[in-house]
């Protein structure tokens, strides 16, 4: 894949499994192969994924304490004719995940840049919701704190669907918050483990969900879809 006679390389996003490794493509297999380099999220996470695949491509770290200072050598390596694959641990590169800076100066720099299709957590959840998906709005993970209420509240006003990314450590947080911005009867979704062994979604008003996991223990990671204000 590398380029030839002073033409740019590739930047290819490719999706990894949020769950099932069936999940991961063959288009996304034969990416991986052909690259010069993956850079991954983390090596060890996507060292598992290109060991179980047969991938001997090398990986280099990629992640949000080193893409300001690492990016510019990457484009640098693209603009040499060099392929570059980027992986997160799970799911679709650049969703809450790193991406953004490279992906960006990629294209202030016309170099081609190419994102495979493949999981991403919130697409599932919000389909399988039963909330309306036509129109929406993905928040990913809020800020833990400066603008947190001030966003919450705002978004307590929205006729969209809402849709976050949260940790099962301030799940019930994020409820609570729920309840007192949107009310106790706004009608929502709350799903886990998408693509896993033990997927469960949970469905119902804030005052329900939150009920539920005031007696079960959180566990995983959560995608939340909020219905809109009617």
């Amino acid at each position: 894949m590398s380029a030839k006679n002073g033409t740019f390389g590739t930047l290819y996003l490719v999706p990894t499994p949020i769950g099932n490794l069936s999940d991961f493509t063959a288009r996304a297999t034969d990416v991986l192969n052909k690259a010069d380099y993956i850079l991954a999220e983390d090596t060890r996470t996507t060292g598992k994924l290109t060991r179980h695949f047969n991938v001997g491509t090398p990986l280099k770290a990629f992640h949000q304490h080193n893409e300001h200072k690492s990016t510019p050598g990457w484009v640098a390596a693209l603009q040499n004719g060099q392929t570059l694959a980027v992986c997160s641990d799970a799911g679709t590169p650049g969703i809450s995940d790193p991406a953004f800076l490279l992906v960006r100066a990629c294209v202030d720099a016309d170099i081609p840049v190419v994102c495979l299709p493949g999981p991403t957590a919130f697409v599932p959840a919000l389909v399988t919701s039963g909330i309306p998906c036509d129109r929406f709005i993905f928040e990913g993970f809020l800020p833990h704190k400066k603008g947190r209420q001030k966003r919450l509240s705002l978004l307590a006003e929205e006729h969209r669907t809402v849709v976050f990314y949260e940790s099962p450590h301030r799940i019930i947080k994020l409820l609570k918050e729920l309840e007192k911005h949107c009310g106790p009867d706004r009608w929502m979704a709350c799903s886990r483990e998408i693509s896993k062994l033990h997927e469960q979604t949970i469905r119902g008003t804030v005052a329900d969900v939150l009920s539920h996991f005031n007696q079960h223990e959180p566990k995983g990671e959560f995608v939340v879809v909020v219905a809109g204000k009617e």
